[in-house]
């Protein structure tokens, strides 16, 4: 049985659309999903409901949507998720993912089986290559390395996934508010939104994504580059369409890749 655990936007909507059978969708408390929750917990019970999970038959957890971290209230901590304390700790003062990286073992360690979004619905993943009807140029290339630069550079210091790069130049980089955020304080024309995940870091959680919302926050830009293999891309027809009607490209470049 899968449990799905839902953060904020469109991601888990998607994910419960592409299954036969609707997953145990759980949320946690003050970070609730558009779709409504069969469970919802504290950060402060966790070892509990980790254990209802246990007793419901759930065997494989996947986690997707937008998280932020909780505010722990020590008085609030039951006593099955005592133990946990130490590890929750440790996660809350890492990056994002050090982070999940201490929440998948916690998981794992209760008999679960993490799965990654991108498993539960291969389409996230797009073909590799240019998908419009507008491809890039070659200073677009060049952009692409500064870009793939610039997130290897941020995803080590565990900071962000994302970028704006202009001739060569990054001119905004992700922060904790997100893509979308980043490409609405962005000024003048041209140059590419560069997206790809941190190095190193679990793909199990926190993958990167785009969307609809991101193809027409992005209009100002000639093109998206995301890595092949490494970011999700939700609703791929309307990205398609969107990017096409603003003369922009989606190229999905390997990394590393010309």
């Amino acid at each position: 049985m899968l449990a799905l655990i839902a953060g904020t936007g469109d991601l888990p909507p998607a994910l419960v659309a592409r299954l036969p059978e609707r997953p145990l969708v759980c949320a946690m408390r003050g970070f609730e999903p558009s779709l409504t929750p069969d469970i919802t917990f504290r950060m402060e019970h966790l070892g509990s409901f980790l254990a209802d999970l246990q007793a419901r038959g759930v065997t494989q957890i996947c986690m997707a949507g937008a998280v932020r971290r909780p505010q722990i209230d020590p008085s609030q901590i039951d006593a099955a998720t005592m133990p946990l304390v130490p590890k929750v700790q440790a996660a809350l003062t890492q990056g994002d993912d050090g982070a999940l990286r201490i929440i998948i073992t916690i998981l794992e360690e209760h008999g679960f089986k993490v799965m990654a979004a991108h498993d539960v619905a291969r389409d996230l993943l797009p073909r590799s290559g240019v998908l419009t009807k507008t491809g890039p140029a070659s200073d677009h290339t060049v952009d692409a390395f500064t870009g793939e630069a610039c997130v290897a550079q941020m995803g080590h210091a565990d900071t962000g996934q994302a970028c704006i790069v202009r001739f060569a130049e990054v001119m905004l980089r992700e922060d904790a508010n997100g893509t979308d955020a980043m490409l609405a304080r962005a000024t003048g024309k041209g140059g590419i939104l560069f997206k790809a995940p941190k190095p190193n870091q679990d793909w199990r959680a926190d993958l990167p994504l785009i969307g609809p919302a991101t193809a027409k926050a992005a209009a100002s830009l000639d093109g998206i580059v995301i890595e092949s293999g490494g970011v999700m891309v939700l609703d791929l027809p309307a990205v398609r369409r969107i990017l096409d009607a603003q003369g922009m490209f989606l190229w999905v470049r390997p990394r590393g890749g010309a």
